[in-house]
């Protein structure tokens, strides 16, 4: 939808968005992989896109969030090497280095087959409820908890504790030296080594 707009996936668990007419810094930085991210593709609306990781699971993210809305893992489902989604935006496929393709939902709660006019009213009144209350903390636990196998959650909370030593240790480094020696770049330069004409 807009094609000056990119993502690119990296090994560092997380994927960039660039502006082409704009390329010293990332417009948006999305994180929660904690393996490398493999491979992406934007839904055909372009609000959207999904992502394959070396640690066994799918992501979806809004393109301008910085984390994902939904994930998606099974206990087989090995490293995930591509993904796509369908046509319609409804579906996402993903190959899997187990030598199998799977099929997934787009929206996970959403109700597939015919929907009457009672149900989609109902289904409508629940998210105008969910989006009127998204700010309560309660609601908003609910609304954002994902089950992730033990191993990727244990790897995220390590992941976690890496970011936030390193944070510190720069804190640390740039108090105890003299004023303008240490610079700290932001993450959405730090990835840039040289932009080349």
């Amino acid at each position: 939808m807009e094609p000056m707009n990119f993502t690119a996936a990296n090994e560092d668990c997380n994927c960039y968005s660039y502006d082409a007419r704009k390329l010293d810094e990332s417009k948006n930085v999305h994180q929660d992989h904690v393996s490398a991210v493999l491979d992406i593709d934007y839904s055909p609306t372009g609000r959207e896109f999904v992502t394959g990781s070396y640690d066994r699971t799918v992501r979806i993210f809004p393109y301008n969030g910085g984390h994902s809305r939904e994930i998606y893992h099974t206990k087989r489902m090995q490293r995930v090497f591509c993904v796509k989604f369908s046509c319609d935006a409804s579906y996402i496929i993903s190959g899997s280095d187990d030598t199998n393709l799977r099929l997934w939902k787009a929206k996970a709660s959403e109700q597939l087959g015919v929907v009457l006019p009672r149900e989609k009213r109902k289904h409508e009144y629940h998210e105008a409820v969910k989006n009127r209350y998204k700010h309560l903390p309660e609601v908003k636990r609910i609304v954002r908890y994902r089950h992730l196998p033990k191993l990727i959650y244990k790897a995220g909370i390590q992941r976690r504790i890496m970011i936030d030593a390193a944070k510190r240790k720069e804190e640390r480094r740039k108090a105890h030296s003299a004023r303008g020696t240490v610079v700290t770049k932001p993450l959405r330069t730090r990835r840039i080594i040289k932009e080349v004409e």
